[in-house]
């Protein structure tokens, strides 16, 4: 079958996984589109032939629709994503699945009413090839019991709108979910440190920050966030167990020998760095949705476990480096835990 897609948010995101659907992924169509500025939604629709609707709502109670893509505005994700819940029509959300703890919840709770998954937020990262080898060795037990972890999120600019808090909630948080699925273990406390500041950042903006986590089992997780670093978009992880260690590797570039130097070039945005990663997401979730089968990808839990993490972040940045113990709930029985 082919997978009919709405999506809601026609911006720089909504406009690329649109074009991920109709000319990467097989097996789907986009059918509808929804944006808050409807001459836009209706220039997009049109170049992909699909009808431009005036909400949200009208989208997802589209019968030409059989599943629904979130990309708009972060505070709306939950009105969207609820709607599509009570609508039983499977829903990717990019992140955040909500804004606040309690409007996941409100996800997750909806989502348990209705008896089976239905919710897939978009933290791509754990469809990245590199992630995903590290997550196989990891698997096997041969380097141990995971001991420490080393990482580095660096992008060579930011634009004046982003914001101290953004460094855990726009950025780390691609940190903090798939650390979470790498290691299979829970963030316990958060903790926010800020050296230095670099003379290239915006007044107002704290950067580069030093963020310290300890998993439930006494992982101590240290990452970087310099979004300001200049020369690139620069993803880094190394995972140190008993018995040896796993990196993750750089993406493939050629080297490059010239004027007595040999390097190889460094990418310069996320775009970039995780195509395939968005295009391996993709292809499972619509894979997902045409065999009627529940999603595979981060689910409405991790969206919350995610958010909760951040917020701890936040406060421990807010306070001046204080470690936050996060507040989360247990585990509902509904996403593998045991409450």
């Amino acid at each position: 079958m082919t997978v009919r897609v709405g999506v809601v948010g026609a911006g720089m995101i909504g406009q690329d996984h649109i074009r991920r659907l109709t000319e990467v992924v097989t097996g789907a169509a986009v059918t509808a589109v929804t944006d808050i500025d409807a001459d836009r939604a209706a220039e997009v629709a049109a170049r992909v032939g699909a009808t431009a609707l005036v909400t949200g709502a009208d989208l997802i109670a589209s019968p030409d629709v059989d599943a629904v893509l979130v990309t708009s505005w972060g505070p709306t994700h939950a009105e969207h994503v609820l709607n599509a819940i009570a609508a039983g029509k499977p829903v990717f959300c990019e992140k955040p699945l909500a804004t606040t703890a309690e409007d996941c919840l409100r996800i997750v709770e909806a989502e348990r009413a209705h008896g089976r998954r239905l919710v897939q937020v978009g933290f791509m990262r754990r469809f990245d090839a590199g992630y995903r080898q590290m997550k196989e060795v990891l698997s096997t037990g041969s380097l141990g019991a995971p001991l420490i972890v080393h990482c580095a999120h660096r992008n060579p600019t930011v634009p004046e709108s982003y914001h101290s808090a953004m460094a855990a909630q726009d950025t780390a948080v691609h940190e903090i979910d798939v650390l979470r699925w790498l290691l299979d273990d829970e963030i316990a406390s958060a903790q926010v440190v800020t050296p230095r500041a670099t003379s290239k950042r915006f007044p107002h903006l704290k950067d580069p920050q030093i963020m310290i986590f300890e998993t439930s089992q006494g992982v101590r997780i240290d990452l970087e966030v310099f979004v300001n670093c200049q020369y690139g978009y620069d993803i880094q992880c190394e995972v140190v167990g008993e018995d040896g260690l796993v990196r993750l590797p750089d993406p493939a570039a050629v080297g490059i020998r010239t004027a007595a130097r040999h390097g190889t070039g460094v990418l310069q945005d996320w775009k970039d760095r995780f195509a395939e990663a968005f295009d391996t997401e993709f292809r499972e979730w619509v894979a997902a949705v045409a065999a009627g089968t529940e999603p595979t990808g981060p689910s409405a839990w991790d969206g919350y476990a995610a958010t909760v993490i951040t917020d701890a972040a936040v406060r421990s940045l807010e306070t001046g480096g204080e470690t936050v113990t996060v507040d989360m709930k247990p585990r509902p029985a509904f996403y593998g835990g045991t409450a």
